[in-house]
Formats: C-alpha cells, structure tokens, sequence
C-alpha cells in the first residue's frame, strides 16, 4: 500500500502541475501570419484569438476573398503553432511521458 500512496501523491501533482499550465497557456501568445505577413494573427496558448493586424493595402472592394482567405491562414498558422508549444509544455511538465491516445491539451 505504500506504492499506492506515492503514486496518489504523484498523481495529485500532476493535477496541481496542470491547472498551473492551463493558467500559464492563458498567457502565453503565438503569431500567425499569412501572405507574407499582410495579414498577421495572435492566439493565446488556448487558442483565443486576441489581436488580428491587416496591412492596409490588403484592404480594397477588389481585395476581399484574397483577404478572407489569407485570415484563415493565419489564423490556421498561429494555431498550428499554439499546438506544438502545448506540446512542449507538456513534455516539460510529464517529462516526455505522452498522454494516453485521446487525450489532448488544452482540456
């Protein structure tokens, strides 16, 4: 029974370990960006969007599927980035352990 006790403990680190990070990925901020920069995104850790900057030469009645198109991707951009530092913040935190498939971050 002392196994099981360690590895409650262990456990409940974990836990406390976690909500640390997912209050951390609240602060944390990626960029995305698309079209060479003309149009520029940032996402928390968590994947909220919390700026979006457009180049001013983006915008125009002629420019706006192109525009449409470029903020998916760098919206896709900066999400895809937000993903791989979860994954290293969670590296960090397990160290290197992977979570059980179906399980993904942030909860």
């Amino acid at each position: 029974m002392k196994n099981l006790g360690s590895m409650m403990k262990q456990a409940q680190k974990m836990q406390e370990n976690m909500q640390k990070m997912q209050a951390e990925l609240e602060n944390m901020e990626v960029d995305g960006s698309a079209g060479g920069g003309m149009v520029k995104v940032t996402l928390t850790g968590k994947g909220r969007a919390t700026n979006i900057k457009i180049d001013p030469s983006m915008i125009g009645p002629d420019d706006v599927e192109m525009l449409e198109d470029l903020l998916v991707a760098a919206i896709n951009d900066a999400k895809d980035k937000a993903e791989v530092m979860v994954k290293e913040k969670m590296s960090e935190m397990t160290g290197g352990l992977q979570l059980p498939p179906g399980m993904e971050l942030p909860f």
